[in-house]
């Protein structure tokens, strides 16, 4: 048992990280009076992420939606296309599905990550499936390898939505390099943020140069600046997926840091597995579980309870200690929108039980120099006081 610090503190479920060099860098992109998308330090966010983790091509967007959002109008879905995805996902994974007229198909979830049941994808292909858009929740990168087996049995593009797994690595290779297209988010709830902003990661060369065109509204404008014309054109379908040049050079601050980042929300994760081991071996709770070849990034931690009942009480009793924890996704088959497409809660029993009992700790880099003590300690009182 940990030993509650006397001086009760308030741990909120998120705070953004500061690296310290996001000042500099944002007041020189404010001076250099270029402030639009695809500018110098956008260009260093891309170099630096190519150099780093190996992607194919990467475009910075305004956020893990746009990115998606481009990812699907590059593949080319539309009316009468299915796109398979796990039910325990946010909505925007859904939405870059029906923004361009397609079906979401949703897919059950395994306990231990709460991604994607590969043995369950296969049940949900069918003649019209087109694409697959697998998550990686909490940073734990889905069953990839699998995934692209059954895509490339059945000619599918692969499409992770990678919103949390920005440098989590599958054996050995970051997440984002295994598949067709992947999705990052730096969101201000992420390990790697800049307030607002995404990045879609194209891997297939012959996608390339339309991406770039999807990117700039539908124009080639990006030939023209690289000097290949001397004026550019509508050519293709698009929109504005760019991100600021002032929101880069906060990227680039938080990219150029990333393995230290990890290495502090680590001692995080170290802590809530030691007062959560005893619980679990009691087979009161649940906590990830993933194999040893995954190196996952410390985005969250969660805890599955074995009643919505203990999770409610939970998170109140925390909140009376001045703690916030967070319930994780709804599932989207049994939402309002699910509904539409003749989804019921009872159509995937697994995601929605998981689902109800399922918590996410404070979790945010800071923590490991202020307050984790304390967190934990009220934790461990909490979980305790459920089953003494």
């Amino acid at each position: 048992m940990i030993s509650s610090p006397t001086n009760p503190q308030k741990i909120p479920f998120n705070i953004p990280y500061l690296t310290g060099h996001e000042e500099a860098y944002v007041l020189q992109a404010l001076r250099a009076r270029a402030h639009c998308g695809n500018g110098a330090f956008g260009t260093r966010c891309i170099n630096l992420m190519k150099q780093k983790y190996g992607f194919g091509e990467v475009f910075l967007t305004p956020s893990c939606s746009a990115a998606m959002e481009m990812g699907t109008l590059l593949v080319g879905i539309g009316p009468g296309d299915e796109v398979i995805l796990p039910s325990y996902t946010f909505s925007s994974t859904a939405n870059a599905v029906v923004l361009q007229g397609g079906t979401p198909v949703f897919c059950e979830v395994e306990a231990g990550t709460m991604n994607m049941d590969v043995k369950e994808l296969k049940k949900c292909i069918t003649p019209k499936t087109k694409m697959i858009i697998p998550i990686d929740y909490a940073g734990i990168p889905c069953e990839i390898e699998a995934i692209n087996e059954i895509a490339k049995k059945h000619n599918l593009v692969v499409m992770v939505d990678a919103a949390q797994s920005f440098h989590s690595f599958y054996k050995g290779k970051p997440c984002g390099t295994l598949s067709d297209l992947a999705a990052f988010s730096f969101h201000e709830s992420k390990n790697i943020t800049c307030g607002e902003g995404g990045a879609l990661i194209v891997n297939r060369p012959e996608w390339i140069e339309r991406a770039k065109f999807l990117q700039e509204k539908g124009t080639d404008r990006k030939l023209v600046l690289d000097g290949v014309k001397s004026k550019y054109h509508w050519v293709d379908k698009g929109s504005s997926y760019l991100l600021a040049d002032i929101l880069a050079a906060m990227l680039l601050a938080q990219i150029e840091k990333a393995q230290e980042i990890v290495e502090k929300r680590e001692k995080v994760t170290n802590i809530y597995r030691k007062i959560t081991t005893l619980f679990e071996k009691k087979g009161y709770i649940q906590t990830p579980v993933h194999s040893k070849d995954i190196a996952v990034n410390h985005h969250a931690f969660f805890v599955i309870f074995d009643k919505p009942e203990n999770r409610t009480t939970f998170i109140a009793k925390l909140k009376g200690k001045n703690v916030a924890a967070y319930i994780g996704y709804e599932p989207l088959h049994s939402s309002p929108m699910g509904q539409t497409y003749g989804y019921k809660a009872e159509d995937l029993p697994k995601t929605e039980t998981l689902a109800s009992c399922l918590v996410r700790l404070p979790f945010y880099t800071e923590l490991t120099d202020n307050g984790l003590d304390y967190c934990a300690a009220q934790v461990e009182e909490t979980i305790a006081s459920l089953y003494g």
